[in-house]
C-alpha cells in the first residue's frame, strides 16, 4: 500500500510519542497479544526515519534497533498485516542479522498502525523463535489488538494537542500581564514626572 514517506514521517513526529516512557495502556495490549498468540516477544514499533522503536516491549531488552533490518519497516507497505511463518526461508529476512543473530526472529507477525487512517507509523507485532504456521484469518484478533491500539494513539494525541493548547495559554496569559505590568508602570512614571 502506496504512502507518502515525508508526510508519515511528519504525522509520526507531531503525535510527540517517540522516546517516551512506558505506559500502561500500551504495555497491556502488548501482552494481551503475547498472551493470546502464545509468543515470548510482542512489540508496539514506531518506525522513524533511521530506526524503529519500541513504546512497548515484552520479551526484548533493547528499545530500537536499526531501520534497515527491521521486519518492521518492510509491514509498512501492507494494507493490514504482514506474517511470515519462517523467516530463514523468506529471502527478504533470511540473512537479516536480527534472523541469525539474537534474538533470533524465526516467526513474525506485524498489524499495520495507521492512527489518522492513512500514515503508517509502525506495528503492533510478535515474534517466536520457531515457525508458526497461521493463516491471515487467525491473526484478526492481532488485528482487532492493533485497532484498539490506533484508538489509544488517537486519544493520545488529543491530550498531547490540549497539552500543549493548555501551555500556550498560560505562556500568552504570563506575556500579556508583563506587558501590563510594563504599562502600568511606564504610566505611574509618567505621571510623577508630569507633578
Amino acid at each position: 500500500m502506496a504512502f507518502n514517506e515525508s508526510d508519515r514521517l511528519r504525522f509520526l513526529k507531531e503525535l510527540h510519542i517517540l522516546d517516551t516512557e512506558a505506559e500502561k495502556h500500551f504495555d497491556q495490549i502488548t501482552q494481551l497479544a503475547a498472551d493470546f498468540y502464545h509468543v515470548p516477544i510482542a512489540l508496539i514499533s514506531l518506525v522513524d526515519e533511521h530506526r524503529q522503536w519500541f513504546k512497548s516491549k515484552i520479551g526484548l531488552d533493547v528499545y530500537q534497533t536499526d531501520r534497515d533490518i527491521a521486519f518492521c519497516s518492510h509491514a509498512l507497505s501492507e494494507p493490514e498485516l504482514m506474517l511470515i511463518p519462517d523467516a530463514r526461508l523468506d529471502p527478504r529476512f533470511r540473512d537479516n542479522p536480527l534472523v541469525t543473530h539474537d534474538p533470533k526472529v524465526v516467526f513474525y507477525a506485524g498489524a499495520v498502525l495507521r492512527p489518522d487512517r492513512m500514515n503508517p507509523i509502525g506495528t503492533l507485532c510478535i515474534i517466536d523463535h520457531s515457525p508458526r504456521s497461521y493463516s491471515l484469518a487467525e491473526m484478526r484478533n492481532l488485528r482487532f489488538l492493533a485497532d484498539q491500539l490506533e484508538e489509544l494513539i488517537r486519544l493520545y494525541q488529543i491530550e498531547s494537542q490540549l497539552e500543549k493548547a493548555k501551555l500556550e495559554c498560560v505562556s500568552s496569559i504570563r506575556h500579556d500581564s508583563h506587558a501590563h505590568k510594563k504599562t502600568s508602570l511606564s504610566e505611574t512614571n509618567t505621571t510623577h514626572d508630569d507633578e
